[in-house]
């Protein structure tokens, strides 16, 4: 494999925001990666051994992995191998275009938190998706008409591929899962913010839909993240929205209803409920004293 020197992703933010996706080899010595957010999916292969921390599991990659990153769970991880390499693609959620694909792509390991983000490979594994890396590669250098709508045909087949093979099992419980899932729960939450647009509601707006989008059930979600804060996955989600609620209000130009069904209520009324009983005031006494 030709040697070139690792690249940082945060070094093709300029990239993923103006085309939606970078892919590139990679070559790296480095100790692994901590424990964070990212702002992009991730899909690679690594010749190398690891240990990911992703949600309330841990994972120990065998010498050749394929990892999925989706950038709603934080994950680190600590590389076992001194040398590593690869190869690595990075898209956004709009570039994938997620809600026009096939209900087997979302539901597949790359989309679904529930499921399990590794998947150790053979020799034979490792040849067809490193040929699938090359092609792309190529593609992203081309000026073909069609070159997005293909590359994008290239994720898709990375997951169908991917899900011909069985996942790994060699994955251990934390001492401590309920702080994993409040952890993987609050930047979840962290993720619905800001909101930039009145016409883009927040999708999730309760205890249960967030309980429904990590695959677990919402009684053993609540008890995790009271037994770690102190309070329960309402009053997250309340806080979260009245902080949101006062932002727009003080640093925004939009009505009190388009503010409303931003932050996923049905009618301003209920907005306006909502916000006098978390904060003693009205979203209108809010922009107010804000002029």
């Amino acid at each position: 494999m030709e040697k070139q020197l690792a690249i940082p992703a945060s070094d093709f933010n300029a990239d993923l925001k103006l085309k939606g996706f970078k892919v590139y080899k990679t070559d790296s010595n480095s100790a692994g990666h901590s424990y964070s957010r990212k702002d992009f999916y991730k899909i690679n292969i690594t010749f190398g051994n690891f240990i990911f921390h992703y949600a309330d599991r841990s994972f120990e990659t065998d010498d050749i992995f394929l990892f999925f990153a989706n950038p709603r769970i934080p994950y680190s991880c600590d590389a076992i191998s001194e040398v590593h390499n690869g190869y690595t693609c990075l898209f956004t959620e709009d570039f994938l275009k997620l809600t026009d694909r096939s209900e087997s792509l979302q539901q597949s390991p790359l989309f679904k938190i529930g499921g399990n983000p590794i998947f150790n490979l053979n020799a034979a594994h490792a040849d067809t998706f490193t040929k699938l890396f090359e092609k792309m590669i190529q593609e992203q250098n081309t000026e073909y008409t069609y070159k997005d709508e293909l590359i994008r045909n290239y994720i898709s087949l990375f997951v169908h591929e991917a899900l011909k093979i069985q996942p790994s099992e060699n994955n251990f419980k934390y001492n401590n899962a309920s702080a994993r899932i409040t952890s993987v729960f609050l930047e979840l939450l962290e993720r619905q913010f800001p909101i930039e647009s009145a016409d883009r509601p927040l999708e999730l707006k309760t205890a249960q839909d967030y309980a429904q989008y990590l695959s677990m059930h919402i009684n053993y979600l609540n008890s995790a993240v009271k037994e770690m804060t102190g309070k329960s996955t309402t009053t997250h989600i309340a806080e979260r929205i009245t902080g949101e609620a006062k932002s727009l209000l003080k640093h925004t130009d939009w009505n009190i209803s388009e503010i409303a069904y931003a932050l996923g209520f049905e009618y301003p009324t209920y907005f306006n409920n909502f916000f006098k009983k978390r904060t003693g005031a009205v979203p209108k006494s809010i922009r107010l004293t804000n002029l």
